[in-house]
């Protein structure tokens, strides 16, 4: 491997001044409740409405201010969405076996009942991940879908947000941001159900509250700021490649790119696009800053070697600009979603083509996927058996157990056995 450019590394790590002061924020939420919430949602956002959460006629009033392309794109990008979740809850199906004469094991699948998902903005009005979490939440069968997402700081909402939150099945919608909404949503405060699993995107402070809030209730994953890899051969097309490289990097200054090559000419290559187009971006104040600082650029020796890097980088979104897509296809083993061939790129991911947007970064891809219908879903076992079959495997259970001196057990065991022998 021939390294053209080396950015820094980009692990998810806790920061010890982050979890100290939420820690403080969940402590208060928690002792104060509301009042904690209308103290903080004052201070970080200047919003003190009468209500949080927004009524019927508020939601109605966003949706009116929506121009009716936005809400046909926001209505296509949707059911793209819903399509994909509905073929993937029919993979899920119940399963029983009987395993040996007179004893039948199984599964089932099982919604959660409430699901607290968090929206995004800040930086950029990202309405576009209401769908990521509520549909797949709705489609598993979750009951009720409370969202919220941060207000326009001092003015109120953002129309496009509601819009495609109200579209997507939310049941209830607050205009509350950051950790204060996290807590609402996993105390159950302002008369909220508390939520069984948090799920979607924020910012270190979202995170990191989503972290110190596992166990009390669930959570999709743990996402840092994004990441994109491309492993592109001598076919592709430089410019191509850097303008997707790109689309990553304006995300935010600590985004992640890197680019594996199979060539040094086709490399520098890329590089002289990345500059080239870097000095026309209208967001480039971050983009340069998160190239500058993250962004990698290798030369593989082999297919074998470039997959080699990108599992070890195992990154969030993958993309294949590639003559031969399938040798990597069938390779390839950490990414959070793979995009095979030019003709899509992650944008499509992330807006509108209907797999999800919440997906696994900082090396995470190694042992989790991204957010999906099943994420919803408990999967819970089950066993039934005939009283001949509860004598035979009372004989076994009850001498085990003895063996582990666990005597109790041993006598439920060995009760049946006489019982049913």
């Amino acid at each position: 491997m021939k390294i053209i450019k080396e950015g820094g590394h980009r692990l998810f790590e806790t920061d010890p001044e982050t979890v100290k002061y939420v820690a403080e924020l969940l402590d208060q939420l928690r002792t104060r409740g509301m009042d904690a919430v209308r103290e903080l949602s004052e201070k970080f956002d200047e919003w003190s409405p009468p209500s949080f959460e927004l009524s019927a006629a508020q939601i109605d009033e966003a949706i009116g201010a929506c121009p009716p392309q936005l809400i046909a794109d926001t209505e296509f990008c949707q059911e793209n969405v819903r399509r994909f979740a509905r073929a993937q809850l029919q993979t899920l199906l119940p399963l029983e076996i009987e395993s040996r004469p007179g004893v039948w094991l199984g599964h089932k699948h099982i919604p959660v009942q409430c699901v607290g998902s968090y929206v995004p903005g800040g930086r950029y009005p990202m309405f576009g991940s209401a769908q990521m979490s509520i549909i797949p939440a709705k489609i598993a069968g979750v009951k009720t879908v409370v969202t919220c997402t941060p207000p326009v700081k001092g003015s109120g909402y953002y129309p496009a947000t509601i819009n495609a939150m109200k579209r997507a099945g939310a049941d209830r919608i607050f205009l509350l941001g950051g950790v204060s909404a996290m807590a609402l949503m996993a105390f159950g405060l302002d008369g909220v159900e508390p939520a069984d699993i948090l799920c979607g995107a924020g910012n270190k402070f979202v995170a990191e509250a989503k972290r110190q809030l596992f166990g009390q209730c669930g959570i999709d994953l743990l996402a840092g700021p994004t990441e994109i890899a491309v492993i592109a051969d001598d076919t592709a097309d430089p410019a191509l490649v850097a303008c997707d490289l790109l689309g990553q990097a304006e995300h935010d200054p600590n985004s992640g790119q890197l680019c594996v090559c199979l060539s040094e000419t086709f490399a520098l290559a890329t590089l002289h696009e990345i500059e080239k187009q870097l000095a026309v971006l209208p967001t480039r104040d971050i983009a340069q800053q998160s190239w500058t600082n993250y962004g990698k650029l290798y030369v593989a020796e082999s297919r074998d070697e470039a997959i080699a890097i990108s599992d070890d980088y195992a990154p969030e979104h993958l993309e294949l600009h590639t003559a031969d897509t399938d040798y990597y296809f069938s390779r390839l083993a950490n990414y959070g979603s793979l995009f095979i061939g030019e003709e899509t790129t992650v944008a499509y991911g992330d807006k509108s083509i209907g797999t999800n947007h919440i997906l696994p970064t900082s090396r995470s891809a190694r042992y989790t996927g991204g957010v999906w219908v099943g994420k919803f879903l408990k999967t819970v076992t089950y066993q039934r058996m005939t009283p001949a079959a509860s004598a035979e495997v009372g004989a076994v259970t009850a001498r085990q157990c003895t063996v582990e001196r666990m005597h109790a057990h041993a006598i439920t065991a060995r009760v049946r056995v006489e019982r049913y022998a």
